[in-house]
């Protein structure tokens, strides 16, 4: 069985009530559970919550919510590993049998079902991989990166790298934050990481990607969608 487990706490708070607060006229966390259920690569799409106007949402949207998650596990520095185990743990002990899991982030309006589709595809087909994830590449060369000293004064990051042509510097990547496919076992065992050397990344264009911490992301985020949908790209 193949389980999305969709991390969704109450308590934002530098955008509060985020994960329902209105996307495009659509509570948020209902783009990750209807982009789930479309791409059908899974037998459950579950919302882990500890939240009752969260769950409700995500129930008439189609996910299910079968356990509330407790207050220990939706605080400011919980991690998303800590809960999605607890999630595991929680649906394991209704009988289900888990081979591959998915995290789904609630706040990810561009994600594509293709994406997910892809990346199960890649994971399945690489017995020895534990995880693939979604991942955008940099859009300037990070080893061109400056700093700026107390003083206000620069201090180049990387010498040997700052006079280099972009073409000639390796590409660069970083977390797209949409989605983490993985066998449950490699979720449910500490010594493993999602960003190793048994990882693979499912690279989105970045015009699919919007990370969404505060209101002129949420803002830049709705305004991109309105464009993209215009163009038929989502």
């Amino acid at each position: 069985m193949n389980v999305a487990i969709i991390p969704a706490r109450g308590g934002s708070k530098r955008i509060p009530h985020k994960n329902i607060k209105p996307f495009n006229a659509k509570p948020m966390i209902a783009y990750a559970i209807e982009t789930a259920i479309n791409s059908q690569c899974f037998d459950k799409v579950i919302v882990s919550t500890d939240c009752e106007a969260i769950a409700n949402i995500a129930r008439q949207y189609g996910a299910e919510v079968p356990f509330m998650r407790p207050a220990t596990l939706a605080d400011d520095f919980t991690g998303t590993t800590a809960v999605i185990k607890h999630a595991l743990a929680e649906i394991q002990k209704q009988g289900w049998i888990l081979d591959y899991c998915c995290c789904i982030y609630a706040t990810t309006p561009l994600m594509q079902a293709s994406s997910l589709i892809n990346a199960k595809h890649t994971l399945l087909n690489n017995p020895e991989l534990d995880y693939v994830f979604s991942a955008c590449e940099f859009t300037f060369p990070i080893q061109r990166a400056l700093l700026q000293n107390h003083d206000g004064t620069v201090t180049v990051f990387d010498p040997v790298s700052i006079s280099k042509r972009s073409q000639d510097l390796p590409k660069t990547y970083h977390d797209a934050g949409q989605f983490y496919w993985g066998k449950v076992s490699a979720f449910s065992d500490d010594s493993t990481t999602v960003f190793g050397p048994k990882s693979q990344m499912e690279v989105l264009p970045s015009y699919l990607v919007a990370d969404i911490d505060t209101i002129d992301d949420w803002q830049r985020a709705e305004v991109l969608y309105q464009v993209l949908t215009s163009q038929g790209k989502i």
